[in-house]
């Protein structure tokens, strides 16, 4: 395929964006030992059959570190996106859906995909509900079993060694909310730390509060794994725990709501038992329902795939997850 290449040096590189002129260039930063980069290839090259136009890159992050070195490359898979030789956007994580619309974007408008109209009520309000989705609410890469990048696993650290009760949301998995944040809170760099719906902000205050004495105070004290629980269930209208994510189903009874759920077009937001073992046991107690998935609207549990199931054979879904009824 011509407009899907690999590039082995830096000479390679920037011949492919002279190249390319004003058309878009999308750079793959990848690793050989890394699945999940062999999963966005594959995406890139469906992507690269339906945009001919467009010009896709692969490129070994670690062969060719003068490149990697000079865009602040520090981890995979991570996405540049160029157009007349200049990086206009960038994409960290492997999420098909964020690349395929970015290059949409992209190609169509020619703006940079990540720009958000922090004006939108519609974002500022989804931006409050994640900050005060829990006490104590750090906004980081990756999460706090799988950090990805230093500042977030020395904060995460910190956050454990002085028992802070703590939630997490990955900002690599959504580019409106990491780009969005950074206006809502006049705070250009992550990790953020919220206390309360508060902005502490991120590690070198942490250190300091930390090396002060006052992280302990500053921060909600630990709390119980049923408020956990409750704060969790209630953080969407509707929430499904299942295991994996909307992107990346983990199993087969995920996958099959899921598909259910997505016919509905009724939004839901997911919580992955993977990450959180306490969480995954509690819930089965808490709940009195001892299997994954688990669906709950406003709060109230409905129950699993063979009930979802049910109710969609018989038309009663969307006006169970719209809390009709």
């Amino acid at each position: 395929m011509a407009n899907l290449v690999e590039v082995t040096t830096q000479q390679q590189f920037d011949e492919f964006l002279k190249k390319a002129g004003k058309c878009l260039t999308v750079v793959h930063f990848q690793a050989a030992w890394a699945p999940q980069c062999v999963h966005m290839n594959e995406v890139m090259a469906e992507l690269a059959k339906e945009h001919t136009h467009t010009t896709f890159v692969k490129l070994e992050a670690e062969a060719v570190p003068e490149v990697s070195e000079s865009y602040g490359i520090s981890s995979v898979p991570t996405f540049l996106f160029f157009k007349a030789g200049e990086k206009v956007d960038s994409m960290d994580g492997a999420h098909a859906p964020e690349l395929t619309k970015k290059v949409q974007r992209l190609t169509v408008s020619g703006s940079p995909a990540g720009a958000v109209e922090i004006g939108s009520t519609d974002l500022n309000q989804r931006l409050k509900k994640l900050i005060n989705a829990a006490p104590c609410m750090l906004f980081m890469k990756g999460s706090s079993q799988e950090p990805r990048c230093g500042f977030s696993r020395q904060i995460v650290s910190l956050l454990k060694q002085h028992n802070i009760q703590f939630s997490t949301f990955d900002i690599l998995s959504d580019e409106e909310v990491r780009q969005g944040l950074k206006t809502y809170s006049n705070w250009p760099t992550f990790p953020q730390l919220y206390v309360n719906g508060e902005l502490i902000g991120g590690l070198d205050i942490v250190k300091e509060l930390a090396e002060s004495g006052e992280l302990e105070n500053t921060c909600p004290k630990a709390v119980t794994l049923e408020h956990r629980l409750k704060t969790t269930i209630n953080q969407s209208p509707v929430m499904l725990f299942m295991k994996g994510n909307k992107e990346n189903a983990k199993c087969g009874f995920s996958r099959q709501i899921l598909e259910i759920l997505n016919g509905t077009g009724v939004d839901y937001d997911t919580f992955d038992i993977l990450q959180d073992e306490e969480l995954r046991q509690g819930l089965k107690t808490y709940s009195n329902w001892p299997t994954y998935p688990q669906l709950y609207v406003n709060g109230e549990l409905i129950g699993g795939l063979d009930i979802v199931k049910e109710l969609n054979g018989s038309g009663d879904l969307v006006s169970v997850m719209k809390g009709d009824s």
